[in-house]
């Protein structure tokens, strides 16, 4: 059976109701029964023991038993911005980063980019985060922000110290040595000069993935698991 099962309600030691997908899943899915024992998380970065008190066909009663805290987040923020790839592929880009302890992904609208994301997408895409995290163990979600112009976002003055643009001119990868860090991926065919130029006005430092092209998923999860395993 599976064993995690997550929420969006406020949870503590006690009886808690869960309903929706998820008591569906538990209930009819994996057949959980009184006295089976799962986690519940809510995306507060903890993990939260219940037993299964009472099944209904809508709603699964659970009484948690013990809260746990476990961190398996990365130990700096890190933000993708990344013009979306077409199809499914935009689907397994969301499961591999945030699998990879992504903090935030911002989809972009670049000069190239074709897919532009809308909200039908966005709400699909955060339940895939949520499922992505029951599957990974963590307990921290993902946040997928709302499409966002490329000179706008490169220019944003809360992005932190460290930013990196993938661009074949670009130069090594050399993974900063600590701090936050932003990095952005641009759309098949990569950014324009126009938009490469924005970014380095901006403090954004090109960085070069390697020999061959790479599709705009392959960049972004290559990305991120060089500096996730820093």
């Amino acid at each position: 059976m599976s064993s995690r099962f997550y929420t969006s309600l406020p949870l503590a030691p006690g009886c808690v109701v869960l309903q929706g997908p998820e008591a569906h899943h538990l209930a009819s899915v994996c057949r959980g029964r009184p006295g089976d024992r799962v986690t519940l998380f809510n995306g507060d970065g903890r993990e939260y023991l219940a037993e299964i008190v009472a099944v209904h066909r809508k709603e699964v009663q659970l009484d948690i038993v013990e809260v746990i805290c476990v961190n398996r987040e990365l130990p700096f923020r890190l933000e993708l911005a990344v013009a979306i790839p077409k199809g499914d592929r935009g689907d397994f880009l969301v499961e591999k980063l945030t699998e990879l302890g992504v903090t935030d992904l911002v989809p972009l609208r670049t000069a190239r980019g074709v897919v532009m994301p809308g909200d039908a997408k966005l709400q699909r895409w955060q339940r895939a985060v949520i499922e992505a995290s029951k599957q990974c163990g963590r307990n921290i979600i993902m946040q997928v922000h709302e499409l966002v112009d490329w000179p706008e976002y490169c220019a944003r003055s809360t992005h932190p110290p460290s930013r990196l643009i993938a661009d074949p001119s670009g130069g090594d990868f050399q993974i900063p040595a600590s701090g936050d860090i932003a990095v952005a991926i641009g759309p098949e065919g990569g950014f324009t000069a126009e938009e490469l130029q924005q970014a380095i006005q901006n403090g954004w430092r090109p960085v070069s993935l390697g020999p061959r092209t790479l599709r705009i998923e392959t960049a972004a999860i290559a990305a991120a698991a060089r500096l996730a395993a820093t």
